[in-house]
C-alpha cells in the first residue's frame, strides 16, 4: 500500500476561465468566491505550494452591494510613505469612482501575501460593466 500523497506537477495543471456576475451580490461574497477560484481550492488537485488556480473574470462590479452601514463607515486607507501622506476614501466614493479597485483590493487581501499571491492576482480581470474582452477564452459562468 502506497502512503504517499499525490502532488500535481507544474505541467499537469489545467486552467479554466470563469465568469462571476457581481450584480446585487455582497462585495465580500464575490471576493471570497474569486479568491477560491484564483487559488484553486475548488479543485481536487489543490496543492498549497503551487499556483493551480483558474482565471477569473468579474463583470458588473459597479452593481456590487455592501451590507449594513459599510457604505458610509468603511474607509480605504493607503500611505505614500511621506510624512502626512495618508489618503482616505470612503467606500461609497470608492465604489462610485473605481469599483474595480475596491473589488481587486478585497480579493488581493484574501490571497497569500507572498509570491504565490502575486502570481494568482494576475489571473484576475475585473470589469465595471457587463462587457469583457475575453470571449475567445470561452469562459464558463460560475454560480454561487
Amino acid at each position: 500500500m502506497n502512503n504517499t500523497t499525490y502532488s500535481i506537477k507544474e505541467n499537469e495543471i489545467e486552467r479554466k476561465w470563469y465568469i462571476i456576475d457581481a450584480t446585487n451580490k455582497p462585495l465580500g461574497r464575490v471576493a471570497t468566491e474569486a479568491a477560491k477560484l484564483l487559488r484553486g481550492k475548488h479543485k481536487p488537485t489543490f496543492t498549497p505550494n503551487l499556483d493551480v488556480g483558474d482565471h477569473v473574470i468579474i463583470i458588473n462590479c459597479s452593481k456590487v452591494i455592501l451590507t449594513g452601514n459599510k457604505m458610509n463607515q468603511k474607509v480605504y486607507r493607503h500611505h505614500s510613505g511621506y510624512i502626512g501622506g495618508m489618503k482616505e476614501i470612503v467606500a461609497k466614493d470608492m465604489l462610485a469612482n473605481s469599483p474595480e479597485k475596491a473589488l481587486t483590493l478585497a480579493i488581493k487581501g484574501m490571497l497569500p501575501h507572498n509570491s504565490l499571491g502575486r502570481q494568482s492576482i494576475k489571473k484576475l480581470r475585473v470589469y465595471a460593466g457587463s462587457e469583457h474582452e475575453n470571449q475567445a477564452q470561452k469562459p464558463e459562468i460560475w454560480n454561487f
